[in-house]
């Protein structure tokens, strides 16, 4: 099953704080929501006016007596249908701005936890609370909100005028209403939580087994483990149909509980008016309003039950959403942050810096200390485990170090934003994505009022500039997922003219050979170090070759920074084999 962490047993409830994300869109709702309540009350009041007037008409008077009906019949008959179409334009209007808006909030709240936040959710799972439980915020307003307003509004107008002309009818009218209205929902609400909450998470695990099956056919395929990943596919979608199945019988009987409480209301209401009438206290044209009145006013009834079941799964959406918005970002800003200097280079020193990625574990880095001059171009060499990935990470403010200190230009990193530390040192990271998307796109991220010279300027120093234009549609290009069509190196260094063109103040380059051939990886290396001349640039990695015009030449062993002196290539390889030897 999904693991998320649980909810805050205080607060107000998942529901409550959903609305409060969408209310601030109440005047776009308003309106829509009395357009619903009005097209419902149009065809209520143009169903009795029609048997007022049929019943008077049998009656034979003048046609002035009758006149101000059959206006009023065509007036509904319009106005009905007009303000069903103000209805669903306003409604969808004002609901898809608000969906909009709380979407954005959502990744808002996901910024904070990547990347040491996010694996407390399933790849698929965290898409599917993005995805479908925020789409649920459109049906709490749609499919909830609004029919359920306009209900309310209907059965009080009904229950008002039947009592009225006959106020016994209108107690059994109201009464009737009331219980189709509010306790058969209740009870369709109370049947459907159960089972909407685990659709929910069947429909989590689904997406996080559908992510393995995409992304990890071929490790599947090799290891034989591809048909039982299936069969735990077809299991998790069996059990969703016969959630679904569950579902569709609890509505259905509902809705034939609320037809047999419709007619009900009829029979006894027309029983009522017709004892009226004989006694001669009710005319015969008041009968038939009662009668039609009683009828048609569980039309806007009819589509309670469907949203008290889909209201069941909101609240399942809700309660999801609630957990990854209480869910602590790794890296807490400060209550009053202090801003980095916005202009570059900066220098960069670390001094004793202590990072655990587990509460008692063992330390990723211990005592860690490192300077970076404004302007130098450092090379951090180390093999895999030692400790560069979680260094980059500690100065980008994504994980905490709970000993030491790392000043950027001067200002202590814990006492800043982790938004204003990632503006000023940020760069190329070891999972840095490529997007299906072009490749003016993939690059504009970085920097989106950059203009077509900044980018050409940026893939040239990336030495990328001339298989760009060589494309068909050049600029346009479009790439596959994570880079998917581009070679090894080509997708390196499109990465790295992104980074390039960010120009942070300190500029963090992890591991950008990963995967490729030495050959490739040493051009790559010797391509950065002359782009990057001139600014505060830390190159993490574990090649040996292309690293001639660094600066600086530093080891990461046991916790400790150590230098190796300047372009001294053969104590480079001399190192690494040290410390790679033990690790095989």
């Amino acid at each position: 099953m999904t693991s998320h962490p649980e909810a805050p047993a205080t607060g107000p409830r998942p529901t409550v704080r959903l609305l409060r994300h969408l209310l601030p869109y109440w005047r776009r709702l308003l309106p829509a929501a009395l357009a619903a309540a009005g097209s419902e009350l149009a065809a209520v009041a143009l169903m009795a006016t029609a048997a007022w007037l049929i019943t008077r008409a049998a009656e034979q008077p003048p046609l002035a007596a009758v006149s101000v009906a059959i206006v009023a019949v065509r007036a509904l008959a319009l106005s009905r249908g007009a303000l069903r179409y103000i209805d669903r334009l306003l409604g969808h209007d004002g609901v898809l701005r608000a969906v909009a808006g709380f979407r954005a909030r959502v990744y808002e709240a996901l910024v904070p936890l990547a990347p040491a936040g996010t694996p407390a959710f399933r790849g698929g799972d965290l898409l599917t609370r993005l995805v479908d439980d925020v789409d649920a915020a459109q049906d709490l307003l749609l499919r909830v909100m609004i029919p359920a307003t306009a209900a309310f509004v209907v059965a009080a107008t009904a229950t008002g005028t039947v009592m009225v002309l006959l106020p016994h009818a209108g107690l059994l009218l109201g009464v009737l209403l009331a219980v189709a209205g509010l306790l058969v929902p209740a009870l369709v609400l109370a049947l459907s939580r159960r089972a909407g909450r685990a659709e929910k998470a069947a429909r989590a695990e689904l997406a996080a087994v559908t992510v393995d099956l995409t992304q990890g056919a071929a490790e599947l395929t090799a290891y034989g483990a591809r048909g039982r990943t299936h069969d735990r596919a077809r299991r998790i979608t069996a059990r969703i149909a016969a959630l679904e199945r569950q579902k569709a019988v609890t509505t259905s009987l509902a809705q034939a509980v609320v037809l047999v409480l419709q007619g009900g209301a009829t029979v006894g209401v027309t029983w009522l008016a017709l004892r009226a009438h004989a006694a001669g206290d009710l005319p015969a044209v008041q009968l038939t309003v009662l009668a039609v009145l009683a009828l048609v006013s569980f039309e806007a009834l009819a589509p309670l039950p469907a949203a008290a079941r889909r209201f069941a799964e909101v609240r399942a959406s809700a309660q999801r959403l609630a957990d990854l918005f209480d869910t602590p970002a790794p890296v807490a800003d400060p209550p009053a942050p202090e801003p980095l200097p916005a202009e570059g280079p900066l220098d960069v020193t670390v001094t004793d810096v202590t990072v655990r990625h587990l509460p008692g574990g063992p330390p990723a880095l211990d005592g860690v200390s490192l300077r970076v001059p404004r302007g130098e171009r450092v090379v951090l060499l180390g093999p895999s485990g030692s400790g560069k990935s979680t260094l980059i990470a500690a100065l980008m403010r994504f994980v905490p170090y709970e000993a030491g200190s790392i000043r950027v230009g001067g200002r202590e990193l814990a006492d800043c934003s982790g938004a204003d530390a990632r503006r000023a040192v940020t760069g190329m990271t070891q999972d840095a994505h490529v997007f299906h998307a072009g490749i003016r796109a993939n690059l504009i991220l970085a920097r989106p009022d950059a203009t077509d010279a900044d980018l050409r300027d940026a893939a040239r120093r990336a030495r990328i500039l001339d298989w760009i234009e060589s494309l068909p549609d050049g600029w346009d290009t479009v790439l596959g997922g994570d880079g998917a069509t581009m070679s090894g190196g080509q997708r390196q260094r499109l990465l790295l003219a992104r980074a390039l063109l960010a120009d942070p103040p300190v500029l963090v380059l992890d591991e950008p050979t990963e995967g490729l051939d030495p050959d490739t990886a040493a051009a790559v290396l010797a391509d950065i170090l002359d782009a990057t001349r001139g600014r505060t640039t830390l190159l993490v990695t574990h090649e040996r070759a292309g690293l001639a015009a660094a600066d600086r030449i530093l080891t990461l062993e046991d916790g400790r920074i150590r230098a190796l002196g300047h372009a001294d290539l053969d104590d480079v390889a001399a190192v690494m084999d040290d410390l790679i030897a033990p690790a095989r």
